[in-house]
């Protein structure tokens, strides 16, 4: 395929807000992607060149991309930067660029999507002496034959930035509407923006719906999911978990106490410690154990300590969902989660941070276990596998604190052991549920004294004055929509430490978001959003200023989430919960 013809989808996508115009758009686009052409494809459309569960980046900086438009265009560097504060976007300076560009391009071929993904893939595996130059010169070949519009997406797909705004609950609609749609005749009125279909198929619609979903939780793969769909929905059901791959974890909402948290999960109801650490993923395949992260990143590599503790104490092939805890080896009293935070990012010097921030696995769920998949088990059953083939350690490995009960006042007793013992609160759970990758069903709930935190990616940054001139000090937060764009919900620069060893810093953040920088305007940032902090506050106000429609009084940072994605952040609704819920509004 021509790639002018995706760009073409491209625009489309950007010129509408409307979230089911842009599935109408996704899905007459897949419909007509080819068996041989669906890999690459169905991952550009999403501006990606690795698929989610793979953690490989093209790792281009701005500067290098500048270099690229100035080899092609012949434009001065002067002139690259002026357009780039004028646009705010350095995609659309290269489309403006590209447009003038006084260098010949007489010998320049059509691009081709494949070319382009291969061509973007190449820039992954360049390392070492003269890598940077190489990268220059495959980008700059690409931009030379490149269309003006054409060097905008080529760009935009470079630093994962599309700006065409769906998210992945979009590209599922689309998997159904473009493999399932006329079987359940699906129509979309784009005059009403709305889709219908018979009353008759409408359950099968909402089964069909689930079962894409749950393939995409189950393998994090939306082009597996979208060749599976293209041979028939039995195909979709087919696709099963695969050890060594992550999938996504099960979410929890929080409960306002312990009398609501009964009423959501039922009675009697598993109590378990809530640990202030980080949830790992553990699979273990034979003598081969991998550690993933909430956010789905491996760091088997940092965690060396675990990956041993699952080897000794973990006799079968097995996915295991655990939290990680930090402890003091002196006082034996668990750590907060800052404590062992920077050995997730952490790449040298391993051994010795082991030492230094040891840490103890409580294990307190199965998703798979010697051979079977446990994700329709029961809770007790999957809890009842962990008793029966684990063997644990203190401070070690261990199954997390577990009561089960039907009264309140036990309940209590329990969650103010878990308080005094340094831990967030506790989980309740439904002995019965099913274990159900990426959603908040209702299954379980959490319980905690304090007011519900927003998880926040950081969109923008301002660059400091004075001392702070060298660092990024204020950090433009947002949360999502349903369609996966960010809206800004407020700027914080509160809660940050001046020095490393003191916590999170402006020189931390500021080491963080610098290679995630998409353009510059004067002292101003626009950042790729991939880092997520936590935030408290004192009130959500309704305000004009952000484009979330609201801000937060006395936003404060309360810690970085490296556990957490993007995709995990507090979302508009949860926003828009939490302000009627503040002083009693309805």
């Amino acid at each position: 395929m021509h790639y002018s013809k995706l760009v073409e989808v491209y625009e489309k996508l950007e010129s509408t807000t409307k979230r089911l115009e842009k599935t109408k758009i996704l899905s007459d686009f897949l419909k007509k992607i080819s068996d041989d052409e669906i890999d690459h494809l169905m991952l550009l459309v999403q501006g990606r060149v690795f698929p989610n569960w793979d953690q490989r980046e093209l790792g281009v900086a701005i500067k290098l991309l500048i270099k690229a438009i100035k080899i092609t265009t012949g434009a001065e560097e002067k002139k690259i930067y002026d357009t780039l504060k004028k646009t705010g976007d350095i995609g659309e300076t290269a489309e403006q660029l590209v447009g003038k560009k006084t260098q010949s391009t007489l010998f320049s071929k059509e691009l081709t999507t494949k070319q382009v993904f291969n061509t973007l893939q190449k820039l992954e595996v360049m390392e070492g002496e003269g890598s940077v130059d190489r990268k220059l010169q495959l980008i700059s070949e690409l931009l030379t034959s490149a269309k003006p519009k054409e060097a905008k997406y080529i760009i935009r797909t470079i630093i994962s930035d599309l700006r065409i705004g769906f998210g992945e609950g979009t590209v599922r609609d689309a998997i159904v509407w473009a493999f399932f749609g006329e079987e359940l005749e699906i129509k979309y009125d784009e005059k009403e923006n709305k889709i219908s279909f018979p009353e008759k198929d409408r359950e099968k619609y909402e089964e069909y719906n689930t079962k894409v979903q749950g393939a995409i939780d189950l393998t994090n793969d939306f082009v597996e999911v979208a060749k599976a769909a293209k041979k028939g929905i039995t195909t979709v059901k087919e696709l099963s978990l695969v050890l060594g791959s992550p999938i996504k974890v099960m979410l929890y909402q929080k409960a306002e106490g312990i009398k609501d948290a009964f009423e959501t999960v039922g009675k009697p109801a598993a109590c378990e410690f809530k640990f202030d650490g980080f949830r790992v993923q553990i699979h273990k395949k034979g003598n081969k154990i991998k550690v993933f992260t909430r956010r789905l990143e491996d760091v088997t590599k940092q965690f060396p300590d675990v990956v041993e503790a699952v080897e000794k104490h973990v006799s079968n092939d097995c996915v295991l969902d655990a939290e990680v805890i930090g402890y003091d080896v002196k006082t034996k009293k668990y750590l907060p989660f800052q404590s062992i935070s920077q050995r997730i990012r952490r790449k040298y010097d391993i051994h010795e941070m082991v030492e230094k921030f040891p840490v103890e696995i409580n294990v307190f769920d199965a998703i798979y276990f010697d051979g079977k998949n446990l994700l329709k088990e029961h809770f007790i059953e999957r809890r009842k596998i962990l008793e029966k083939n684990l063997k644990q350690k203190p401070f070690v490995f261990k199954l997390a604190n577990q009561l089960i009960t039907s009264e309140e006042k036990e309940a209590e007793e329990f969650y103010k052991k878990s308080l005094n013992a340094g831990n967030e609160g506790i989980m309740m759970k439904n002995l019965e549920g099913i274990y159900k990758p990426g959603s908040r069903v209702g299954y379980g709930v959490k319980v905690k004294p304090v007011m519900e935190t927003l998880d926040l990616v950081i969109v923008g940054a301002e660059w400091g004055s004075g001392k702070r001139g060298k660092w990024l000090s204020s950090f433009t937060i947002a949360c999502q929509n349903d369609a996966g764009e960010y809206l800004e919900i407020g700027r914080v620069g509160t809660g940050f430490k001046e020095k490393i060893e003191e916590g999170t810093s402006f020189e931390e953040m500021t080491e963080l978001l610098k290679p995630l920088i998409i353009s510059e305007k004067e002292n101003e940032a626009m950042v790729k959003p991939k880092i997520v902090i936590e935030i408290k506050y004192e009130e959500i106000q309704k305000s004009p200023t952000y484009s979330s429609g609201y801000a937060l009084r006395f936003p404060r940072l309360l810690r970085l989430r490296e556990d957490k994605s993007p995709e995990d952040c507090t979302t508009i609704k949860q926003i828009e919960k939490f302000y009627k819920e503040q002083r009693g509004r309805n």
